[in-house]
């Protein structure tokens, strides 16, 4: 059996039982199919060699999906964790034939896969990339392929610039439309709501300035959308002692957007969008 990963079908069998080897398989004759090893890789930053390429601004993945679809409907599909044996190195058997391979690699919180509308959803998202590979499987095909992923996580940072009062006791980031689910099969963002995040602040931040800050993925397509922010910090009551909003701030897919400003002494949020992903410009508002 194929080891450190897991191949069942989505929807009607067609595989079967997956062997690897000399046994026949269940489909019929060993001319059906081939062998493909794909190392998956993309936009990580500095490659981890000994366990695939997996890894993105110093965290590894920790999920990894492979849909095989044939005609437009899936006929097996591959989960990975970052704990398997040959992660970052999914083998598939595929029938001869045109294929659409997508593949989803996240370290995102709680995912929840719903097949019937092919999305994945996180409970909180956290950096993600995907590709659509097309293949053309002959009986001469080379099984090794390296898959490079696209990013399709955009990142919010909010860093607050004036001291932190003594009573501060949390940072409230709520923005008015935010992605937390991927459409496999197309790449685009699914699963749009108004969810607040929050971070604890500890005693050590109170009379700092400009150490403050707070950061949250979500997911975008290529095209820029934008959204609304409101940005508070609450006491232990839960009392608001200071708030700020910003509107229409731009998101897309592999751009990072930092905000640096005024919670507590009045004032605005000037935008940078950061350089750390991809071309960097700025902005006010």
């Amino acid at each position: 059996m194929l080891a450190g990963l897991l191949v069942v079908a989505c929807e009607k069998p067609v595989l079967g039982e997956v062997e690897d080897g000399s046994e026949p398989l269940e489909m019929g004759s060993k001319n059906d199919v081939k062998k493909f090893t794909f190392t998956v890789k993309g936009d990580f930053g500095a490659p981890t060699f000994t366990r695939g390429y997996l890894s993105a601004d110093g965290s590894e993945m920790t999920n990894l999906w492979v849909f095989d679809y044939v005609g437009g409907e899936c006929v097996q599909k591959l989960v990975q964790e970052a704990s398997d044996e040959e992660w970052g190195q999914p083998k598939m058997l595929l029938t001869l034939g045109s294929h659409h391979i997508y593949f989803v690699a996240s370290r995102g919180d709680e995912p929840v896969l719903d097949e019937t509308a092919h999305t994945i959803t996180w409970s909180t998202t956290r950096d993600t990339f995907w590709k659509d590979y097309e293949v053309e499987v002959v009986n001469t095909s080379n099984g090794n392929r390296a898959v490079t992923l696209d990013r399709v996580a955009t990142k919010l940072r909010i860093v607050v610039n004036d001291e932190v009062p003594a009573e501060v006791a949390k940072l409230i980031v709520t923005p008015k439309t935010w992605y937390y689910g991927l459409d496999y099969v197309t790449g685009l963002p699914v699963g749009a709501s108004e969810k607040a995040r929050s971070v604890n602040v500890p005693a050590a931040y109170v009379g700092t300035s400009g150490q403050l800050s707070m950061s949250i993925y979500g997911l975008s397509g290529r095209e820029e959308w934008n959204t609304d922010i409101d940005i508070k910090a609450v006491d232990s009551d839960g009392s608001t002692i200071g708030y700020a909003q910003i509107k229409e701030a731009p998101f897309v897919a592999n751009r990072a957007s930092e905000y640096n400003g005024k919670l507590f002494s009045g004032g605005g949020f000037d935008l940078n969008l950061a350089s750390e992903w991809s071309t960097s410009y700025s902005g006010s508002w």
